[in-house]
């Protein structure tokens, strides 16, 4: 399944990704983030949960099933750009600003904000098309500041 999957994301022209696909984009997306510094806690687990279960109206076992499939593809996929595409592709630009705050909730959730994960989320807001600017925005949203 995830080397079908991971095939048609190194495409260097993939197709646009069915809603499924691109879910699972996304959560791979926020394993990866939460993963880059070295901390991945059953809180950040229960964020990236909390935040596909509201982004797609999943149950709290289908959103967790949804990660853990995500997990699995994020550890074998090559690199962050062959998400971002996909998810570029799939999202319109004013639904990415939902995938941006996705990962600030993501960034956020242990209460820090380490470098390598702001590093990372920067890289894929980038990749996404988004600017710095909209990107403080989301985090704004995401913080109540």
């Amino acid at each position: 399944m995830f080397a079908d999957f991971l095939k048609r994301l190194i495409q260097p022209e993939p197709a646009q990704l069915p809603d499924t696909d691109a879910r699972l984009a996304l959560t791979a997306l926020l394993v990866r983030i939460a993963r880059s510094d070295g901390s991945y806690d059953s809180g950040e687990e229960a964020t990236i949960d909390s935040v596909i279960a509201a982004r797609y109206g999943l149950t709290p076992g289908a959103a967790t099933t949804l990660r853990r499939d995500a997990e699995i593809l994020e550890s074998q996929a090559p690199d962050t750009v062959r998400f971002t595409r996909a998810i570029k592709d799939a999202v319109p630009y004013e639904h990415r600003l939902g995938v941006i705050e996705a990962m600030w909730t993501v960034v956020l959730a242990d209460g820090e904000r380490a470098q390598e994960e702001d590093a990372l989320l920067r890289l894929a807001a980038n990749l996404l098309g988004v600017t710095d600017r909209d990107s403080a925005i989301a985090r704004q949203q995401v913080t109540g500041t």
